[in-house]
């Protein structure tokens, strides 16, 4: 799997998470949030999705960090918005669990979805968040959810 960052550009996952831990590390005093959150776009006769990882170092700026992943074209946005959800949750549950494993369990994930009070997404709340709740994650749907609203969607374009 690879990720790409705005500014080191493409990595591994291990690369990733290195850089990760050395961003946590290098400003130990600071709160940080460590967000996942994915989007979609139909083009070209494919669905692009893009999952995101920012992490957030509260009242101190971010990085980010995201994958992308086409597939074949889906035009029901219920599994638009499922396969969105799982992508990450997948790549969430591998975050959550080097950070188990190299002791910073403390460092929660938090799944931003692309769904919403208003519009069309908002009869997919309860399942989504649910979905993600269910595997031991915290939800944010929109406005919150700038992860997927904000990060991913810029490079779904």
């Amino acid at each position: 799997m690879h990720l790409i960052s705005p500014t080191k550009g493409r990595m591994t996952f291990d690369e990733m998470m290195k850089d990760i831990m050395g961003y946590i590390t290098g400003l130990p005093s600071s709160s940080y949030k460590i967000i996942v959150g994915s989007d979609s776009q139909v083009m070209k006769g494919k669905t692009c999705f893009i999952t995101a990882v920012i992490v957030h170092r509260l009242g101190k700026g971010a990085r980010y960090y995201y994958r992308k992943r086409s597939h074949r074209k889906i035009k029901s946005l219920r599994q638009k918005i499922f396969f969105e959800t799982a992508l990450s949750l997948e790549l969430g549950g591998q975050i959550a669990k080097r950070f188990a494993e190299t002791g910073h369990d403390d460092l929660k994930v938090e799944i931003h979805i692309d769904v919403g009070t208003h519009g069309e997404t908002k009869n997919l709340i309860r399942e989504v968040v649910g979905m993600v709740t269910g595997s031991g994650f915290q939800a944010k749907i929109k406005p919150e959810a700038y992860g997927a609203s904000s990060v991913a969607d810029k490079h779904t374009k």
